[in-house]
């Protein structure tokens, strides 16, 4: 489920972390390495330490050597590797500089060889430059692509970014955190998704799954939530809003349908999640997507729908096919919305990992917190490698000043079901 994907190096990376951001895409992949902004900037410039001190010992010593050694040994042919190596890190224009040192240092080592006036000198002096020239024009290739590649990696990475809109830090009264990642290396994003966006007196929250790879990702993703940003201003209820965004993924599906007949097997998993600003209640929607974790009173719970509804696509079209379910969510609650990347990840031994089980052994302040800790526990289980996206968004309803989180509830089937 990767999008945009860009063939930047794999190194680039290693070490890939989620790291939680209210206000940017994290992880990932928070976390995203990129380019420099100029070709060449990756590497050290030219006049640096490396990059003077490399060519320039291998001239020194090479014609150091070459000016002790008997005169039957030429060691000046050797020069050629220092406009060569310094290619491999440095620019055309100082790799030029090199060469021309090199067939200075050229013309000492011969000359100490009796070689000045022999025809030798000129075939040394024409093999160092061939070669250099070579390599000068692969560099120079080479930099005009590097070029290129940041050119595209930049709209690469605009295009994504207007896709997947990072959410703000603070919505309302709540706290929020968001991290994602793809599963596919060089991608920020992959086949999952999430939005948020105000209404006059809630917060309105959606995450899902789509269906499929690359461009038919992108186009089912960007239709949904393209969908969600402008509807949800319009209906009042989740239920309203659910059968709205059906009818526009049927509609966008259909489109796609006449040129792609494999496009009607897509659909998306989603959940809707709406957090009235002046009740302690948290409406959901659930369209075969993983239910949402609650930490209430201490106690981390899931969020089981009690009749969830087909993803989107497969759905109905009306507001009554989609069951609304109300939980308690009060001051000091966290809720923890996520894609089934999370819960399928699995360790070396193919254990999947235990979210629900895990959140309920830590303790955080706040969101950005919670989504710490889960990605450097999921990392640990799964040593950095995850094999499908993954999209998280924690939101906290923040405590009264002064107020305990009090016993935890009793248990039941669903703990934390409030009346409508």
């Amino acid at each position: 489920m990767n999008l945009f994907s860009s063939p930047v190096p794999a190194a680039a990376q290693a070490g890939h972390r989620l790291r939680p951001s209210g206000a940017r895409l994290a992880g990932g992949r928070g976390r995203h390495p990129r380019l420099a902004g100029r070709a060449g900037e990756h590497v050290p410039r030219a006049g640096s330490r490396i990059q003077v001190s490399l060519p320039a010992g291998l001239i020194a010593a090479i014609t150091l050597a070459g000016s002790f050694a008997p005169v039957a040994i030429h060691l000046s042919p050797l020069l050629v590797a220092a406009p060569t190596s310094t290619a491999a890190f440095a620019r055309a224009r100082f790799t030029a500089c090199v060469a021309l040192v090199a067939s200075a240092a050229m013309l000492v080592v011969d000359r100490h060889d009796g070689l000045l006036h022999s025809s030798v000198l000129p075939i040394h002096i024409g093999a160092l430059l061939a070669v250099s020239g070579f390599v000068i024009a692969a560099r120079t290739l080479h930099d005009r692509d590097l070029r290129e590649l940041h050119e595209v990696r930049a709209v690469s990475e605009a295009a994504q970014r207007v896709l997947l809109r990072p959410i703000p830090a603070h919505m309302g009264p709540l706290r929020v955190a968001s991290v994602y990642r793809a599963a596919a290396a060089h991608a920020l994003v992959g086949g999952d998704l999430f939005g948020a966006t105000r209404t006059d007196h809630a917060t309105r929250f959606l995450i899902g799954d789509v269906r499929g790879k690359g461009l038919p990702a992108v186009e089912d993703a960007s239709a949904l939530l393209g969908a969600f940003r402008e509807a949800a201003h319009h209906h009042a209820t989740l239920p309203a809003l659910a059968a709205s965004l059906e009818r526009s993924v049927e509609r966008h599906l259909a489109q796609l349908t006449e040129a792609d007949p494999e496009a009607g097997e897509r659909f998306i998993t989603a959940l809707l999640v709406e957090v009235p600003d002046d009740a302690g209640i948290v409406r959901v929607v659930s369209c075969g997507h993983p239910p949402p974790l609650l930490r209430h009173r201490g106690r981390v719970m899931a969020l089981e729908a009690r009749r969830p509804a087909p993803p989107f696509g497969l759905a109905g079209d009306t507001p009554d096919d989609f069951h609304l379910d109300v939980f308690v969510f009060g001051a000091g609650d966290t809720l923890l919305l996520y894609t089934d990347g999370a819960i399928e990840a699995r360790n070396a031994s193919g254990d999947f990992y235990p979210l629900q089980e895990r959140a309920g052994t830590w303790d955080w302040e706040g969101p950005d917190e919670l989504l710490r800790h889960v990605g450097d526990d999921l990392d640990a289980h799964t040593g950095q490698r995850l094999d499908d996206d993954l999209a998280m968004v924690a939101v906290q309803r923040p405590p009264v000043p002064g107020a305990g989180q009090g016993p935890p509830p009793p248990r039941s089937p669903h703990p934390a079901e409030a009346a409508p």
